[in-house]
């Protein structure tokens, strides 16, 4: 790979100081869940819930999208266990009950870490399903870097997916450079290393998130297969609220396909 693409050049730009929006979650842990901590160095811990309900089944680490905590997914997890599949959220840094303050750099280096993390755990408590990676909005820029870098999945689910590094430095006005440049280029190699089948699920008004930045992200991979599914009448957020068969089916597919 070229070298490793330098994220804290987008903090250095003030690219965290707008886009984190942080809150605590005081959720109890549900019944059928149980709760774990990742550390990640520099005294930092990261929080997550594993939603259970087949050991022998497929199970999906899922990185959460801006301003969401764990405690938002106590509802939704029976959607995923409505297909077999277990679901395991991670939250980022300074969000929930983790500590210490999310930046883009640690999002991704943290992803890779709560990753790798996912597949110990998992392996301990003989969940020998397939594992399955999955990030909502901002939360596919980690699950893109343990696609890339973690070995140990078989399948990519992006939602609304936010992992343009170019749009992010031309959305926000950053000025050109050729640090940028660099930037962009090593994370676009990034992600032409990720193979394993892929399913994008994007709202067609995503004000967010636009289609096109969504399927030039997709474009950038090498995977064996790239779904899209496009969902008519939803925005960045509202995909559930919209049309939750059509997302879940989708999801089912993918499943079925990890599965083989």
């Amino acid at each position: 790979m070229a070298d490793d693409p330098d994220y804290s050049l987008l903090d250095r730009g003030g690219v965290s100081a707008q886009i984190f929006f942080p809150r605590p979650d005081p959720s109890p842990t549900p019944a059928g869940a149980s709760d774990h901590v990742v550390e990640v160095g520099d005294g930092v811990s990261i929080a997550a819930r594993r939603y259970e309900i087949d050991a022998h089944g497929p199970t999906i680490v899922y990185f959460h999208g801006n301003g969401e905590v764990i405690g938002d997914h106590d509802g939704i997890a029976a959607l995923y266990h409505s297909i077999g599949t277990n679901l395991f959220v991670f939250e980022f840094r300074g969000y929930g009950r983790s500590t210490g303050s999310p930046t883009i750099e640690h999002l991704v280096a943290d992803g890779a870490a709560c990753g790798k993390r996912a597949l110990e755990v998992l392996d301990a408590d003989g969940f020998d399903g397939p594992r399955l990676v999955m990030g909502r909005s901002l939360g596919a820029n980690a699950a893109l870097e343990v696609a890339a870098r973690v070995p140990g999945y078989s399948a990519l689910i992006l939602e609304s997916g936010a992992g343009n590094v170019g749009r992010f430095v031309n959305r926000l006005g950053l000025p050109p450079s050729a640090e940028f440049d660099r930037l962009v280029t090593a994370h676009e190699a990034k992600l032409a290393t990720i193979t394993m089948p892929t399913l994008i699920i994007q709202g067609l008004f995503d004000d967010l998130v636009p289609v096109d930045n969504a399927l030039a992200t997709a474009e950038l991979l090498t995977a064996s297969e790239v779904t899209t599914e496009l969902v008519e009448g939803a925005g960045h957020n509202d995909l559930l609220l919209v049309d939750p068969d059509r997302y879940i089916e989708a999801i089912a597919r993918l499943v079925e396909r990890a599965k083989g």
